[in-house]
């Protein structure tokens, strides 16, 4: 007897609002619109970008995919804005990595 194994993704809320639409507004149940809702509301990032973010802050600056995910969420503006979402970590990321990581999410950051 063999057993399916159920894998976990974090999503950026750009690819949770993209998957959403895809699916369309009037297929959506109750759960679905209120989440829809909630993503356009707070969506800083386009969903092309949110991916190639998340697998650069992984690759490139060392963070663990969660934290990346939360950080391309959040968009932090400053550093110390930044040193929150890295704060329950076990590695002391470098000041000059903490600038370069906040001048990449500002390029990035969608303006409303």
């Amino acid at each position: 007897m063999s057993q399916d194994e159920l894998g976990e993704k974090s999503l950026t809320l750009s690819q949770v609002k993209e998957t959403l639409e895809t699916i369309g507004e009037e297929n959506l149940d109750q759960f679905q619109r209120r989440t829809l809702d909630y993503v356009n509301k707070f969506v800083k990032v386009e969903p092309d970008k949110a991916e190639e973010l998340v697998a650069v802050l992984v690759k490139e600056y060392e963070l663990d995919e969660a934290e990346a995910v939360q950080v391309v969420n959040c968009v932090p503006e400053t550093v110390d804005e930044l040193r929150v979402f890295l704060a329950g970590g076990r590695k002391i990321v470098e000041m000059k990595k903490l600038e370069k990581i906040v001048a990449l999410l500002a390029e990035n950051r969608i303006l409303k």
